[in-house]
């Protein structure tokens, strides 16, 4: 939803050949039905789709719109779901003082994702959220895994733990998104980049060993 995103991953995964390969997900970020609605349409057309696999609703839609927007941007989440125009629907929030509401939501409405804050440095949702989405079957995105770029600045000029490194973890972006894999409860991460590099290295994290049990307890030690 950010910039030019859609328009980017469209054009390319288009001319790639793969634009129907892969699992697309973006948010409505806007009040009003109507405004809702177009904006929607607006995103699918430019990710070069007629459907798409998950459509979320930013934050809320709260701050500058009305607080309860989101329940008129749901209704349509799921009228477009039963018409197969989206096959599941969610929330997004950035800030973990919306987990109470967050929670009440879970408990009450039925959804497929829920995007929130979790990492290394910013494990709140531990308490409050991730054990509601595994028993509602709702699947967690973590955003903000490296912080906003704060736990980078912690380590910096620091060296990966040696037991870290003879599982295979090779940076400390692999570290703290696999401190975030290795929650059983979280099943997807989401690190921003514009950097090819950063990327690849990104990805690295999503393939092989994943911490245990007493080694995340171990990263948390380490970190504080």
């Amino acid at each position: 939803m950010y910039g030019n995103a859609e328009t980017v991953i469209g054009k390319v995964s288009t001319g790639l050949g793969i634009n129907a390969q892969l699992f697309m997900g973006t948010k409505v970020w806007t009040s009003g039905r109507e405004r809702g609605v177009h904006q929607m349409a607006d995103s699918l057309q430019k990710m070069g789709r007629k459907k798409i696999e998950l459509m979320q609703i930013h934050n809320l839609v709260t701050g500058r719109w009305p607080a309860e927007g989101w329940r008129t941007q749901l209704k349509t989440l799921r009228e477009y779901k039963e018409k197969g125009i989206y096959k599941y629907i969610g929330l997004t929030h950035y800030m973990t003082s919306a987990f109470g509401e967050l929670a009440k939501i879970l408990k009450s409405e039925q959804l497929d994702f829920l995007q929130i804050p979790y990492s290394l440095g910013e494990t709140a949702a531990e308490n409050q959220l991730l054990s509601i989405a595994a028993e509602r079957g709702v699947a967690v995105i973590a955003n903000e895994p490296f912080g906003q770029g704060s736990l980078f600045a912690r380590v910096r000029g620091k060296n990966i733990p040696a037991w870290a490194q003879e599982k295979g973890i090779r940076s400390w972006a692999q570290y703290f998104l696999k401190f975030i894999l290795s929650e059983p409860r979280v099943q997807f991460v989401i690190p921003a980049t514009r950097r090819l590099a950063h990327l690849k290295d990104n990805m690295s994290a999503g393939v092989g060993y994943l911490p245990n049990a007493e080694e995340r307890l171990k990263m948390r030690q380490e970190f504080l």
